[in-house]
């Protein structure tokens, strides 16, 4: 940021991408990469996604979205080393239910492997497979918000330790 910018910046937002960030998505996302930079050097960041893949996607709705969260957050501020991972539905303004401040659904992908070939002719290997939710019903999760038409926000930070696991691993004998 320091490189690009001749100072630091209010705000960085990243996106609106195309598709899903929700749950375990997050980890694969560079949209939201983006956002946790942004944190990492002390800024409010926020991640948007819409969650529809095409071309000829209508942000309108997300664009009002976008708008009164990044208001917010230049407003009221953020806490250190948080960013927002925000997945708005793919609906017209009307139909949104409302904003829901969440956590992350604990889910993962059945995967599958597509092997493909480049202009050139190189393999490489495009990852499919089917979303599996872990934590079905329970509302208080991005993924519900997602199904019930709710915009979700997942204030998210960048440390991935697993602290209960801490003191099991530590009667290890390593």
């Amino acid at each position: 940021i320091n490189k690009i910018l001749q100072r630091k910046p209010d705000l960085v937002v990243s996106g609106i991408n195309h598709g899903s960030n929700m749950s375990i998505n997050v980890i694969y996302s560079g949209t939201m990469s983006a956002a946790v930079e942004g944190a990492i050097e002390s800024v409010p960041a926020i991640g948007f996604s819409l969650m529809d893949e095409s071309i000829d996607a209508d942000f309108t709705a997300a664009k009002k979205i976008v708008k009164t969260i990044a208001l917010q957050v230049i407003k009221k501020g953020l806490p250190k080393g948080v960013c927002l991972n925000v997945n708005i539905p793919n609906l017209k303004y009307e139909q949104l239910k409302g904003i829901k401040v969440c956590r992350q659904a604990k889910a993962n992908w059945i995967e599958e492997l597509d092997e493909r070939k480049d202009p050139a002719g190189k393999t490489y290997f495009w990852l499919t497979g089917k979303f599996e939710n872990f934590d079905k019903g329970q509302k208080d999760t991005d993924v519900w918000a997602l199904e019930n038409n709710y915009v979700s926000v997942v204030p998210t930070q960048f440390d991935m330790t697993a602290h209960d696991s801490i003191p099991l691993l530590t009667k290890w004998k390593m």
